[in-house]
C-alpha cells in the first residue's frame, strides 16, 4: 500500500501539470486570431463554377468543395462591372464612387459623350484591409493582380502588405508563361506557368507565416485575357467541346453602346471555349493546392477562406470566352451577368457546411466582415459602405441596409452602357446616363432581365430613382461630360 501511495502522489502532480499545460495551450489557441486566405479571381463569372451552375462546361471540384464546406451567397455582387473599382471596394470597404475610381485604371473610352472624370489610383490615405489587420498583429502577403495605382507608391507594399509577389500597375499579364515582364515577379524557367508559379509562392509564404496570424490575399490574374493555358489541358477541353450540344446558337446579338461599330458585339450563349476552360482548371487546381496545404499544416480549422471575383464573366469581347446565361450581359454591363459573382466564405466552427444564403451582399462587405471575425474594432470612417456579414453567417441576421448601388459613368470596352443601378429587395432599377431612361426588373421572377416593368410600375420606378439620386449626392457621384466644348450636354440627375 505504501508503494502504491508513493507512486500515486507524483502521478497526480504530473497529471495536474499536464492539465495545466493543456489548459494553457488551449487558452493560447483560443486567443490566437484566425488566419485569412482571400481568393480574388479576375473576370470569373457567377455561372463558371459548378456550385452555382451544375451544368457548367468547366471543371471546378476544389472550388465546389470549398462552397460545400461553408456558406455560398447566391446574390453576391461586385461593387462595379469592371476590375479596379471592385478591387478598391474590397480593400477599403468603400464604394469606389467616393473617390471617382469608377472604371478600370486607364479606361478613358469616349462614346456619344466623354466619360466621367476618373481617379486612377487608390489613395495611400485609405486604411486598407491589410493595414487594419497588420496593426492588429497580422502578417500580410499579396500575390497576383493589383491594378490600383500607376506607380509603386500605390502598390501593395505601400498599402499594408509585408510581401508583394506580382502586384503592379498592369491589369493583365503580358503572358501566362515565363518570361513574365513583371517588375514584382522574377522570371522562372522558360515556359513556367504563371498561375502555378503564384500558387508556389503562396504555399511558400504560408509556410513562412504559419506560426502567427496572417492574411494571404491571393489575387489571381487568371482568368483574364490573354487566353492562354497549358496545351494538354486545352486539348482536353477541345475534345470535350466536340460533344457539347445546345438548343442555343453559340453567339447572339446584345445591346451595345457602339451602334455604328463595324465589329458588332455578340454575347456568348454556350460555354465551350477550350482555352478558357483550361484556365479555369488551372485556377481550381491552385485553389485546391492552397487548401490542401492548410490542412497539412494543421491550419485548416484556424483559417477563414473567402472566394470571389472582381466582375462578371467576359462574354462580349476579347474572344468572348464564357457565357453567363441565364444572367444577361457580362463584364462591363450593369446587368446581372456583369456584377453577380461567386461569393463564398468558410469560417471553421461557425459556417455550417452546405449553407446557402439569398441575402444580397456586395464586395464592400468583406472588409468589415473580416475585422468582425478577428475581433477588431473599426476606426471612424473605415469601410463606411460595407456591412459585416458575421451576424448573417452566425445566426441568419441580415445586414442593415435598404439598397445596394452601382455607378458606372463610362463606355465599357465590352459594350456596356454608361449608367447606374440600385437593387432594393428583389427589384433592380437601371438608369442610363446618356438620356436618363430607366428600366425596372423583378429579379425573383426574371433573373435574365428581359421583362422591363418600368412602364407598368411608375411608382416603384420613382421611389427607387429617388433613393438612387439621394445616393449620388451622398457619394458625390460624377457623370458624363460633353464630347467637346460647346457640344451637346448629356443627361444629368435633377
Amino acid at each position: 500500500m505504501a508503494y502504491f501511495n508513493s507512486w500515486r502522489k507524483p502521478s497526480l502532480i504530473v497529471f495536474a501539470c499536464l492539465l495545466c499545460f493543456l489548459s494553457s495551450s488551449a487558452a493560447r489557441a483560443e486567443k490566437r486570431s484566425p488566419n485569412f486566405v482571400f481568393f480574388l479571381v479576375d473576370d470569373m463569372g457567377y455561372m463558371d463554377i459548378g456550385a452555382n451552375n451544375p451544368d457548367t462546361f468547366y471543371e471546378t471540384p476544389n472550388i465546389d468543395a470549398l462552397a460545400a464546406s461553408g456558406i455560398r451567397f447566391t446574390n453576391g455582387y461586385a461593387a462595379n462591372p469592371v476590375c479596379s473599382p471592385t478591387r478598391y471596394s474590397i480593400m477599403t470597404g468603400k464604394h469606389p464612387s467616393r473617390v471617382d475610381a469608377t472604371n478600370f485604371f486607364s479606361g478613358a473610352r469616349a462614346g456619344r459623350f466623354r466619360p466621367a472624370v476618373l481617379n486612377d489610383r487608390m489613395p495611400v490615405s485609405e486604411v486598407t484591409m491589410a493595414e487594419a489587420l497588420k496593426e492588429a498583429g497580422y502578417q500580410t502577403a499579396f500575390l497576383g493582380k493589383w491594378h490600383l495605382g500607376p506607380t509603386q507608391e500605390f502598390w501593395p507594399e505601400n498599402q499594408g502588405f509585408d510581401f508583394n509577389v506580382g502586384g503592379q500597375h498592369r491589369g493583365h499579364p503580358k503572358s501566362y508563361f515565363s518570361p513574365y515582364s513583371n517588375p514584382k515577379l522574377s522570371d522562372g524557367p522558360k515556359g513556367e506557368h504563371l498561375t502555378a508559379r503564384l500558387t508556389n509562392e503562396a504555399t511558400r509564404l504560408i509556410g513562412e507565416m504559419k506560426d502567427e496570424p496572417f492574411l494571404l490575399y491571393m489575387a489571381y490574374y487568371t482568368v483574364h485575357t490573354p487566353l492562354q493555358a497549358p496545351k494538354d489541358l486545352v486539348e482536353k477541353y477541345r475534345r470535350k467541346a466536340e460533344s457539347v450540344e445546345s438548343d442555343l446558337e453559340e453567339f447572339a446579338p446584345e445591346e451595345q453602346v457602339f451602334p455604328n461599330s463595324k465589329n458588332k458585339r455578340l454575347v456568348r450563349q454556350v460555354q465551350k471555349h477550350a482555352t478558357y476552360a483550361a484556365m479555369v482548371e488551372t485556377l481550381d487546381d491552385s485553389v485546391g493546392r492552397i487548401l490542401n496545404q492548410l490542412k497539412e499544416l494543421n491550419l485548416e480549422e484556424d483559417t477563414i477562406i473567402c472566394f470571389t471575383s472582381d466582375n462578371g464573366g467576359l462574354s462580349t469581347s476579347e474572344g468572348s470566352p464564357t457565357s453567363n446565361l441565364p444572367l444577361r450581359g457580362g463584364k462591363g454591363w450593369l446587368y446581372e451577368g456583369g456584377i453577380r459573382e461567386p461569393f463564398l466564405i468558410r469560417w471553421p466552427g461557425v459556417t455550417k457546411p452546405g449553407t446557402t444564403s439569398d441575402v444580397p451582399v456586395v464586395s464592400t462587405d468583406f472588409y468589415p466582415t473580416m475585422l468582425d471575425m478577428a475581433g477588431i474594432e473599426p476606426k471612424p470612417q473605415q469601410h463606411v459602405d460595407g456591412r459585416s456579414l458575421a451576424p448573417l453567417i452566425k445566426d441568419g441576421t441580415p445586414p442593415e441596409r435598404d439598397a445596394i448601388f452601382w455607378h458606372y459613368p463610362h463606355y465599357s470596352n465590352q459594350g456596356g452602357i454608361p449608367g447606374a443601378a440600385v437593387r432594393m429587395g428583389n427589384f433592380k432599377l437601371i438608369e442610363r446616363f446618356e438620356d436618363g431612361r430607366c428600366h425596372l426588373y423583378d429579379l425573383s421572377a426574371d433573373i435574365g432581365e428581359q421583362n422591363d416593368l418600368a412602364a407598368d410600375m411608375p411608382d416603384k420606378v420613382d421611389a427607387m430613382k429617388a433613393r438612387l439620386h439621394a445616393w449620388y449626392k451622398d457619394v458625390d457621384a460624377k457623370f458624363l461630360r460633353p464630347l467637346k466644348d460647346g457640344g451637346p450636354e448629356p443627361w444629368r440627375p435633377e
